[in-house]
């Protein structure tokens, strides 16, 4: 049986070998991560799995402007561990994902990723026709999917990142910024 749950910080050594185990070290090139860099996760929209008791998978929403400023969020990275895909646990961390973004009150989610898995989950490429990512990626795998009616509709634009940036303690030490006097 799988459970999902938010993800604490205690997650935070699991979630990151997982990602590196499904990714490889290219993840830190895709656009999506370059979106990500930085930032917090929208809140409430971070989310671990479990299988008897082991974490086997993770997924995050993040605070995207989808083109002309409209607020969406963007789903991924979504990884489950190679011994536990194929018993539903991506599907249990989407399906739980998109209810709380709905509940939380979000109008739309983006995503890269695999259409034929996506698909099953209302995510299309034609509700990004209007929307260009910062980087590369392959247009049929640009997806999205509108948790409240015409939320992506007429939308043009690039997507950029916004929300929550993450707190790091060198960022606040002007002092070690290169080319800053102390």
């Amino acid at each position: 049986m799988v459970l999902v749950r938010n993800e604490v910080p205690a997650d935070a050594g699991a979630r990151e070998a997982l990602l590196d185990r499904a990714f490889g070290p290219a993840r830190f090139l895709k656009t999506c991560e370059r979106l990500r860099a930085g930032r917090l996760p929208a809140e409430g929209l971070a989310f671990a799995a479990e299988q008897g008791g082991r974490f086997v998978g993770t997924l995050r929403f993040w605070h995207v402007a989808a083109g002309d400023g409209r607020p969406a969020l963007m789903l991924g990275p979504l990884a489950v561990e190679r011994d536990a895909r194929c018993g539903g646990v991506g599907s249990a961390l989407i399906e739980a994902g998109l209810d709380a973004a709905a509940t939380l009150g979000h109008g739309a989610v983006i995503l890269v990723g695999d259409a034929p898995y996506y698909e099953r989950f209302g995510f299309q490429a034609e509700t990004t026709e209007g929307l260009a990512m910062p980087g590369p990626v392959e247009r049929a795998r640009f997806l999205g999917l509108e948790l409240a009616p015409r939320a992506l509709a007429g939308a043009r634009g690039l997507v950029r990142a916004t929300g929550a940036v993450a707190f790091t303690p060198w960022a606040a030490d002007v002092s070690r910024v290169p080319g800053r006097a102390a």
